[in-house]
């Protein structure tokens, strides 16, 4: 991992779910302090672990719903399983955007670094949302004042007590813990629920918790 005085580098990792590629790319390069690389869970996965432990940060924005494994799998795919286990070991930051906290539902382990047991789930396209504050004093939401964007929400458990919450929601159809920051192991971890589309994507607020997410998990702030 690079040190304190070159820009964060950060894996997106995507699969599992279709996006708008323009505007998600559009997205990632707005962000001048991280170097960032968009890639597929199975380019990640096939990696040899020197190369995904050379990454400061992991962005997932996946949704594979079956539990990950090592075999049975075409030779690119790699050994996803072994991969996404080694999360943790080291003080990469983890970063799980909108529908990734919904993924592998039935892995514990996705359990843990989440932060919600039992992660069945509703979901509403197109929801005129008001974001509160919960925690102005993080250094991820630090000067931000409340604002409202039209996102996907989805209506299923809240973060639990061990993790920290940062954003929250008062909308019938959607859970109340928006954003939320904890730790796995050794890694600092930040979810963050929102994200579906471009309507999200393009919002100077929401552009500035993705990026200060990113320095956060990658310990540069």
């Amino acid at each position: 991992m690079t040190n304190s005085q070159e820009k964060v580098k950060v894996a997106v990792i995507t699969g599992g779910h279709g996006y708008d590629v323009i505007n998600f790319h559009k997205l990632f390069r707005s962000i001048q302090d991280a170097d960032i690389y968009i890639q597929h869970i199975d380019d990640f996965c096939q990696s040899p672990e020197q190369v995904r432990d050379s990454y400061d940060a992991v962005l997932f924005y996946i949704m594979m719903m079956n539990t990950p494994v090592d075999e049975g799998l075409p030779w690119y795919a790699g050994k996803p399983r072994t991969a996404l286990e080694h999360l943790g070991e080291t003080e990469q930051g983890i970063w799980v955007l909108h529908h990734a906290i919904l993924a592998y539902p039935q892995w514990p382990v996705w359990d843990e670094i989440v932060g919600i047991q039992g992660r069945s789930f509703g979901f509403h396209v197109g929801q005129t949302i008001k974001v509160e504050i919960a925690n102005p004093e993080h250094p991820i939401t630090q000067g931000l004042k409340s604002w409202e964007m039209v996102d996907e929400t989805y209506t299923m458990n809240d973060a639990g007590a061990d993790s920290e919450i940062l954003l929250t929601v008062d909308h019938p159809k959607s859970m109340k813990t928006i954003a939320w920051a904890r730790n796995y192991k050794n890694a600092r971890v930040f979810c963050d629920e929102s994200g579906h589309s471009d309507e999200a994507w393009s919002d100077s607020n929401f552009r500035k918790v993705v990026s200060r997410g990113i320095q956060w998990v990658a310990r540069r702030i």
